[in-house]
């Protein structure tokens, strides 16, 4: 049975403006993050990456920074991608999107030639993270007041 969803990079601005509608939702909605510091300057040169239901609604996103837009979050190593904004919203959690989230943005990676992905996963996060291959280091640090943790996974 194939999934009630799909997972692609988001290409056109309508699916960039349903990424950023899912991030509203979960990040700013949910977690209280204030909305002018959810989107940055990153968004316009990451790769975007939406997972759609069959009838297209919108059911999670994250993004990937490389190159100069990653080198602050990864230690400057260029073969290091960063993984960010991964968002899942309500109604889809537990269906495997955020999993099919991270792995098309390790593709996305691999596609570029990085050999790694960094992330910062909200502390609560970690066992999800560590599932899926990732390892944390360094100290818990707070990002938008909320605890987080380094993680990384070689591709």
């Amino acid at each position: 049975m194939s999934p009630a969803y799909t997972v692609r990079v988001a290409e056109d601005p309508a699916d960039r403006e349903a990424c950023f509608a899912v991030r509203k939702e979960v990040f700013v909605a949910e977690q209280g993050v204030a909305e002018d510091i959810e989107y940055d300057a990153y968004d316009t040169v990451a790769v975007h990456v939406l997972a759609v239901r069959e009838d297209g609604v919108p059911l999670g996103t994250g993004r990937l920074l490389y190159g100069e837009a990653a080198a602050a979050k990864t230690g400057g190593d260029p073969a290091v991608g960063s993984l960010g904004r991964l968002a899942v919203s309500r109604a889809a959690r537990g269906l495997g999107v955020g999993a099919a989230l991270v792995r098309a943005i390790e593709d996305a990676a691999r596609a570029r030639g990085l050999t790694a992905v960094d992330l910062h996963a909200q502390t609560h996060a970690l066992g999800f993270y560590e599932r899926l291959g990732y390892e944390a280091y360094g100290p818990e640090f707070p990002d938008a007041g909320i605890p987080h943790r380094a993680m990384r996974r070689a591709l």
